[in-house]
């Protein structure tokens, strides 16, 4: 019988200011594109991240991998760098890329997807607000 394969999820919380604008766009464009989000003076979020990942539970210790590694690693290469942060001003690997939050899931999961193996990094959900999230599987 092979070894039990298990999804994990870890979740944190942070803060951080955004301006939903494309340079490419007018001002017009920008507004009418993105209403409130293209606030020039910017806006925040209270954001939840919850990260995924799967693998075979280990025999010793009956783990896929320790929650708080997971913990430790979202926080070291993420949360460190966007918690109380302008995401479009203050964050390297944001630098260039429209903040939006389908763009930021993505750039999350390659700051964090190479630093969680062994396991597979499956799922983040990145919540924006109590209503408005995005997933996104590495696809």
């Amino acid at each position: 019988m092979a070894p039990p394969n298990v999804i994990v999820t870890r979740r944190l919380h942070f803060n951080a200011a955004h301006r939903v604008h494309n340079p490419a766009m007018s001002d017009e464009e920008n507004r009418r594109t993105f209403g409130k989000c293209n606030n020039p003076n910017w806006h925040g979020h209270n954001y939840i991240l919850d990260v995924s990942v799967r693998g075979v539970v280990d025999e010793r210790t009956g783990y896929v991998i320790d929650l708080s590694r997971v913990k430790q690693i979202v926080e070291e290469r993420v949360v460190s760098k966007v918690d109380h942060r302008n995401l479009n001003l203050e964050v390297d690997f944001m630098h260039g890329v429209i903040p939006t939050t389908e763009n930021v899931v993505v750039a999350f999961w390659r700051e964090l997807e190479p630093a969680l193996k062994p396991a597979q990094l499956t799922r983040l959900v990145l919540w924006e607000t109590v209503n408005n999230y995005v997933e996104y599987d590495g696809r």
